[in-house]
């Protein structure tokens, strides 16, 4: 048995263990009749597991047609528009969240649903939908799972998974290297936020709700305003207390600056999901916000520099088609 230990994810060897919104949950029931299976390998693990998974889904009666490891990421959109074309009605996808992020303006309102391999470093939507880090139990996920319709959100026209910020979030994303990732794995994350915070200018932000459901705010010398779809984000932060995926809702967190120990008690707050209204923190549950800023800021899109501010985001709701474990019932 060959196993990776360590820096996720493990396998062992094969033999071992017109788009328009769904608003019901589709149960998988193994009737997928043409799956393509389509691998980031340049991402931190995936050329070692393209193979492996190749074999491995085809040993659990998965039907692949066609197989893509994909040394060049710029190709990954391109690959599953074509795919989703020549018919395929199961998308299987092995990357990490930015793998996701490039890939769900495709699948969004869509009756393909996609299967994940976390290869990734930080994996936060795969551990949102609960689905593991080890490769043959992802795998058999795939093959044994059940699809759950799960919100995306929008910022702007761009389709994310897992969390948009503008402020400290988007200077972490300039920092992370591939180079870097590869180096320290999920380390990665907080060696960028501390080269980030040597650099960051506080600015003023003001959020207005589209729907009314809030008043306007207003909140100068920030750090940071994070507008989050799903549970996790940055390698194992949680969003909010209740964030959820399949909520219909966003939650946003406006981040003031603060000590160096006040933020680190912040991020302590943020890895066990403790954090609500405080000195540094405020936290808004909604479906729309309009954020502006004092100065146009970058937003990063799970990971990606894709918008600037002003931006106006908002809930897509039960867009996307994921299979997930049988035991997943929701977000939490």
């Amino acid at each position: 048995m060959s196993v990776l230990t360590g820096a996720n994810p493990r396998w062992s060897e094969p033999g071992s263990l017109a788009r328009q919104p769904k608003e019901v949950t589709i149960r998988y029931d193994g009737s997928a009749a043409k799956a393509a299976l389509i691998v980031n390998a340049h991402s931190r693990t995936g050329g070692r597991a393209f193979e492996y998974a190749r074999d491995r889904l085809r040993e659990l009666d998965v039907p692949l047609h066609a197989a893509y490891p994909l040394q060049d990421a710029s190709r990954l959109v391109e690959t599953v528009e074509s795919a989703v074309d020549d018919g395929h009605d199961l998308i299987v996808l092995g990357g990490g969240d930015g793998t996701v992020s490039s890939v769900v303006d495709v699948l969004a309102h869509r009756e393909v649903p996609m299967g994940l391999l976390p290869l990734g470093t930080a994996n936060d939507f795969a551990r949102t939908m609960h689905i593991p880090d080890d490769l043959d139990a992802a795998c058999r996920t795939i093959a044994r799972g059940h699809v759950v319709d799960v919100d995306l959100g929008l910022c702007g026209g761009n389709y994310y998974v897992n969390r948009a910020s503008a402020g400290l979030g988007a200077a972490v994303a300039q920092h992370m290297s591939a180079s870097l990732k590869k180096r320290v794995g999920a380390l990665a994350y907080p060696v960028a936020t501390v080269q980030a915070l040597r650099k960051h200018r506080p600015f003023t932000a003001t959020l207005e709700f589209p729907d009314g459901d809030h008043e306007p705010m207003e909140f100068p010398d920030l750090l940071q305003v994070s507008v989050a779809n799903g549970r996790y984000f940055g390698g194992g932060q949680v969003a909010g207390p209740d964030a959820g995926i399949d909520d219909d809702t966003l939650d946003v967190s406006v981040l003031r600056q603060g000590s160096p120990l006040q933020l680190l008690s912040v991020m302590r707050e943020l890895r066990t999901g403790s954090s609500t209204d405080s000195k540094l923190v405020t936290h808004v549950q909604t479906r729309s916000v309009d954020l502006r800023t004092d100065v146009n800021l970058a937003i990063n899109v799970d990971g990606e520099l894709v918008a600037t501010t002003p931006q106006r985001f908002t809930v897509a709701r039960n867009a996307l088609h994921v299979i997930a474990p049988p035991t997943w019932t929701d977000g939490e």
